[in-house]
């Protein structure tokens, strides 16, 4: 054979290598280039700065009112740290005291922290100064229901706030469309049995991922918001090196929808046509600690696939499956069509990312490099893999030596759409 080309993927902390020839390598996905601007700590100054579509936070509020700052958990990759600093000063500039700031992590249907991951996650500035809280999905009040019937059931210190602002990063979402702006309210701070509801439309063809417009889903979450009430959001998009390439601040639903602009111009990739075999990663810690978060790379994998091919999942999985019911499904479903017919009717949260796995597995075959133990990988319907080399080896060996060869070093980042789909 002619030359090869070595790529590299993120598996947990360490990385997989694998060697493509050349000829049959069609792409490999990552972010496109953007104009040179400000980054890291200095880009969120400046968002903090240029508010779109509403005043600067020090305008809002006001000294007294108790803020409550909602942000990701720790299977997430925004760097709150980064922001905290900036937020902190432009809220101690208005008047407002540290006693009353509490940073909320939303953990949406995931594991609370440690003290050690929540101090992490705040930053020191913060971790010393303000209050930093787990959300309580048992300690929520009713607020009221959306046009979908989804209850606005919000977490306590968050609902009695006087001032909300949400903290997010903006990526694509499977069924969201995209993360970011009030998700942090729905499903971030929400009971179970909320999101639930909200994650029920899964099911519908507008709840893709880079939909907005009549995405039911993401339409709910943004009348949830509204009805929770937020008064600013800073979102940031990551580069594939998680450094803040574009902070939004200020309306949640403006100033979210420039960061998803700014996001499809970064990650939104179109080609020509589908691939044979697909190498697809999370992009290593902490994106690919379980099954549960690693599926997003699956997702956006299966719209670059041929019907008949083969994804080559890359993600450590240390954790295992990462949720309990997204395991009960995985577990002891009898067939991937039996996951996909129990979604139909008996929606369940976790279920519904079993479901998502066995809709792509109707499509292609899903090969897995793991931590996980061979016979388990069976088990839940995916092949296991000793390495990605050993697995494009004998995805060539089964699809022919004229496969074609899709990478996505990270896939939970890069949407593939190809052009007339």
């Amino acid at each position: 054979m002619g030359e090869f080309v070595k790529l590299a993927f993120g598996l947990g902390t360490g990385v997989q290598e694998a060697r493509v020839p050349k000829e049959d390598l069609l792409d490999v996905l990552r972010a496109n280039e953007v104009p040179a601007g400000l980054t890291g700590e200095a880009e969120v100054r400046r968002a903090l700065a240029e508010p779109i579509g509403s005043p600067r936070l020090g305008e809002i509020v006001r000294p007294g009112e108790r803020i409550a700052i909602i942000t990701s958990d720790i299977t997430r990759p925004m760097p709150t740290w980064t922001v905290m600093p900036a937020l902190l000063e432009e809220l101690y500039a208005a008047g407002v005291r540290a006693g009353d700031i509490t940073l909320v992590f939303a953990l949406g249907s995931h594991r609370p922290h440690t003290q050690e991951e929540m101090r992490r996650l705040a930053g020191e500035r913060a971790w010393n100064e303000i209050a930093c809280v787990d959300s309580d999905p048992a300690d929520c009040v009713h607020l009221g229901v959306t046009a979908a019937g989804t209850p606005v059931d919000i977490t306590r210190v968050v609902a009695e706030a006087d001032r909300r602002i949400c903290l997010g990063n903006i990526e694509y979402h499977y069924f969201a469309g995209y993360s970011g702006g009030a998700k942090a309210i729905m499903p971030g701070i929400s009971t179970r049995q909320a999101i639930q509801c909200n994650h029920s439309m899964m099911v519908r063809p507008e709840a893709r991922a880079g939909a907005l417009e009549g995405n039911p889903i993401r339409m709910d979450i943004e009348e949830a918001g509204a009805i929770c009430g937020i008064d600013f959001i800073l979102n940031v998009v990551l580069s594939e090196h998680k450094e803040i390439l574009r902070a939004v601040a200020g309306h949640p639903v403006q100033a979210h929808r420039a960061g998803c602009a700014f996001l499809d111009r970064l990650y939104r990739k179109e080609l020509s046509q589908p691939a044979d075999i697909v190498l697809v990663s999370q992009g290593g810690a902490p994106k690919d600690l379980n099954l549960y978060q690693t599926q997003k790379a699956l997702d956006n994998a299966r719209h670059a696939v041929k019907p008949g091919g083969v994804i080559v999942l890359i993600g450590s999985c240390r954790e295992g499956l990462g949720e309990r019911v997204f395991e009960e499904w995985m577990t002891t479903s009898p067939s991937p069509q039996a996951m996909i017919e129990r979604i139909g009717r008996d929606f369940q949260l976790g279920g519904h990312k079993a479901a998502a796995i066995a809709m792509t597995l109707e499509k292609a075959e899903v090969w897995l490099v793991s931590e996980l133990e061979e016979s388990f990988v069976r088990s839940i319907f995916l092949t296991p893999q000793p390495d990605v080399q050993t697995a494009l080896d004998r995805a060539f060996e089964k699809l022919g030596p004229a496969a074609t060869v899709l990478a996505m070093p990270y896939g939970g980042s890069t949407l593939p759409k190809i052009v007339g789909s």
